[in-house]
């Protein structure tokens, strides 16, 4: 009997599953369009929006 291998089930599954989250908070956080559009041309304007957009999602 031939046992056909099922691609990615099992090892794939828990990387799949932490790359979802990653993609799901990135979804969210361009939600603030001053993220999402990059208006700030400073590195650290935009580290302090990305601080404030990421605080906000997980307060309640």
């Amino acid at each position: 009997m031939i046992c056909a291998k099922r691609r990615g089930s099992q090892r794939g599954g828990a990387a799949y599953r932490r790359r979802n989250v990653v993609e799901r908070c990135f979804n969210r956080l361009k939600h603030n369009k001053a993220l999402a559009t990059r208006y700030d041309k400073l590195a650290r304007h935009y580290q302090a929006l990305v601080t404030i957009a990421v605080r906000q999602l997980w307060l309640p």
